[in-house]
């Protein structure tokens, strides 16, 4: 099966392997992955065009959010988050929402574990709301603001105390979404996006530390 130069190239931006600032380099990443230089140069020209990517002369880098850029993510993520969570709420299937609960228990077993191992299964949590929302408009946009997510150095469930707080936030949420609350769904969830925020902005500032 043809390998897609797009979808590997923000796989490793999102694993890390490129981080924020890093140039990367045509015959470099065609090496790397294993593909022609053509779908690389084709995937590098999608990736600036979504704001991935910007130019440093003749060079591309990963981007990095600042400040305000990161406030309007998150602006627009908590509305967007918690518009999923509503939907989930009111057309969910059973099964879907069982599945939320089993990541719920399982996840508790990386509590103070790897962060990267948390980040990844959080991610799988939040694209569990996504799909039970059953709007495929929504999900689209929800892909995009994932993936600019790869933009931001390090996780904030690397941040002290941070992966048992969001876990109890993740519990509040699927709760709400079993008893069909939509409103209370929308809350908690954007209430988990504000936290998140709000430990990002103790990171940059020097009040947390990483583990």
């Amino acid at each position: 099966m043809q390998k897609d130069a797009y979808s590997l190239i923000i796989a490793a931006i999102e694993g890390g392997t490129y981080k924020p600032g890093d140039r990367l380099v045509e015959s470099e990443l065609a090496e790397r992955l294993g593909v022609s230089r053509t779908p690389v140069r084709e995937a590098l020209q999608r990736l600036e065009t979504q704001s991935m990517l910007v130019r440093d002369g003749r060079s591309l880098i990963v981007a990095a959010l600042d400040h305000n850029q990161l406030a309007e993510f998150y602006v627009v993520r908590a509305e967007l988050e918690g518009l999923a969570a509503r939907l989930a709420a009111r057309h969910g299937r059973d099964e879907e929402i069982i599945v939320l609960r089993r990541m719920v228990e399982e996840d508790k077993s990386l509590l103070g574990g790897d962060p990267q191992l948390l980040s990844r299964a959080n991610r799988r949590f939040h694209k569990q709301i996504h799909l039970a929302s059953h709007n495929r408009f929504l999900v689209q946009q929800l892909g995009l603001l994932q993936r600019s997510m790869a933009l931001m150095a390090g996780t904030s469930l690397a941040a002290e105390g941070r992966d048992g707080d969001a876990m109890t936030e993740h519990e509040a949420i699927v709760t709400a979404i079993e008893a069909r609350d939509g409103d209370a769904a929308y809350e908690a969830l954007r209430r988990h996006i504000s936290r998140a925020f709000e430990t990002r902005l103790l990171v940059d500032a020097g009040e947390l530390k990483l583990r």
